[in-house]
């Protein structure tokens, strides 16, 4: 396995003794860049011959001792990628070099303050919908336009790289001024990204189409009775679906510049259904049973309804974690899918009747679901949720649902074992809509070594085809995506081409 140690990144932290710097989550300062074939001691089993495309997933990895409290989503974005093609597999790591990463750089200390900290403490101005933050991109990635968009949950600027050399490419031209949420949406049919973002200031929420050729085509106001906490978009073939749910900052307390998340159990969660390229006079709103929503997995249009899945929180807003240090107990129970109770559910809009009908699909706790992103906005059949270990950020193992027939099939990791969200890969020429593998990054904490697995989708069951052992152990994270080396030029751009 020819590897090279591009560059390590000067940590300044004293201490790791908090939760989410240890096991898992603690950090790792190296760049590297890695080549796999079968043969190399590093594989285990064989890399199909059968995929192209890259696998990227981002995290937050902290480089600094942090200013006060530590929030594990306040590490810098530290993006992985690896790129299929011919029976062969590139790695690459690199730091998002985000205008806070340089500057923190340049200093040699935290600038801003964290999640968990009262603004006043940031050195500097930041940026986001809380304001005062630093834009790490350190949420999720999507691949648009053949280059990846790393972004900020909180809102930000939006981070172009290449996805299969990693060079980077500095802060999107088309971001509107209250930056861009995560969770960005590619439609694979129509090249189309959809995005929303929000603020602390009327209309509180922002929804905009991107086109094929990266240029902004359309952006209009969401208004909404006061600051929201949304997180994720949805989208069928004609359709946006933004949301209003009744998790959101106590509007006392933020005019103190406090920012304090409260549910409200005796509000409707509530849905904005608007054309893609419509205006706000043409949204239609939705109302459904109270709840937070972290993540959707995919919405299509079936007759006179839009049908939605996603992950319904039971525990929007949970008790205290009782085994979490002294100061850390909120954190660590918003951390915790075991509090928050998340089970997989589906949502009907009739958009005749302007009623919505609900179902749960599943009463296990379960998220961060992924499916084949062909079928992106229309029907589909399989979605894979990924199981989470008990109180922990962490992904013991992966399920596979047929949304058809109510059947599933689980695959666990081992004791110890940790998973990264894990998309869908279709083989070349696949007829199947399960016809593919699940592509994942692994943390071994017992053997302290990280992997990249592939499950063939139809028998996960089995485990992984493929172990590729990574030149070290990475930091746990948060999303990831697959991108087809078809749709995004490949070919003589690859890292792998010969």
């Amino acid at each position: 396995m020819p590897s090279e140690l591009v560059e390590t990144i000067k940590s300044t932290i004293q201490s790791n003794d908090h939760p989410y710097m240890q096991g898992a989550w603690r950090p790792t300062y190296n760049e590297w860049n890695a080549t796999f074939a079968d043969g190399d001691t590093e594989v285990i089993g064989t890399i199909p011959d059968d995929i192209d495309g890259v696998y990227v997933r981002t995290g937050e990895n902290q480089i600094h001792e942090p200013i006060g409290r530590y929030h594990p989503f306040d590490g810098d974005g530290f993006i992985h990628s690896i790129a299929f093609k011919d029976g062969k597999a590139s790695y690459r790591s690199r730091f998002v070099r985000t205008k806070g990463f340089e500057a923190e750089k340049e200093v040699g200390h935290s600038l801003w303050a964290g999640l968990m900290e009262p603004p006043h403490k940031s050195i500097r101005p930041g940026w986001g919908a809380q304001e005062w933050l630093k834009d790490s991109s350190s949420t999720d990635v999507i691949v648009h336009a053949g280059k990846i968009l790393s972004t900020f949950y909180q809102c930000g600027e939006g981070y172009r790289l290449d996805p299969f050399t990693m060079e980077q490419h500095g802060t999107e031209a088309w971001v509107p001024v209250d930056g861009i949420s995560a969770h960005t949406k590619v439609d694979e049919a129509t090249g189309e990204l959809m995005f929303f973002n929000y603020s602390k200031h009327a209309p509180y929420m922002h929804y905009g189409v991107v086109g094929p050729d990266n240029k902004l085509k359309h952006y209009v106001p969401i208004p909404l009775p006061g600051p929201r906490l949304p997180h994720d978009m949805c989208f069928t073939e004609n359709y946006s679906i933004l949301n209003d749910m009744p998790l959101f900052w106590n509007e006392e307390l933020l005019e103190r510049n406090v920012h304090a998340v409260e549910f409200h159990p005796d509000m409707p969660t509530r849905f904005a259904i608007i054309p893609r390229y419509g205006q706000p006079e043409d949204i239609r709103w939705f109302e459904a049973d109270p709840t937070y929503t972290l993540h959707w997995i995919n919405a299509y249009e079936e007759g006179d309804e839009i049908i939605m899945d996603g992950y319904f929180q039971e525990e929007p807003q949970p008790k205290s974690y009782p085994d979490a240090p002294e100061g850390l107990e909120r954190m660590m129970a918003y951390l915790s899918q075991g509090l928050m109770k998340p089970k997989l559910h589906r949502w009907r809009f009739d958009l005749k009747t302007g009623k919505t009908r609900e179902e749960r699909l599943d009463d296990r706790i379960l998220e961060f679901g992924m499916f084949n992103q062909k079928y992106a906005g229309r029907k589909y059949r399989y979605a894979y949720s990924a199981i989470p270990e008990p109180y922990w950020f962490l992904f013991k193992g992966l399920v596979k649902h047929d949304l058809d027939t109510g059947e599933s099939w689980s695959y666990e990791l081992g004791e110890g074992r940790y998973a990264s969200e894990s998309p869908f890969v279709p083989r070349i020429g696949a007829k199947d809509e399960d016809d593919g593998y699940l592509v994942s990054y692994v943390a071994d904490v017992n053997a302290d070594t990280s992997e990249c697995v592939l499950i063939d989708a139809k028998n996960m069951e089995a485990g992984p085809v493929c172990r590729i052992i990574l030149p070290e152990r990475i930091c746990s994270g948060t999303h990831s995506t697959w991108a087809n080396g078809s749709d995004i030029g490949m070919g003589e751009n690859s890292v792998l081409a010969a």
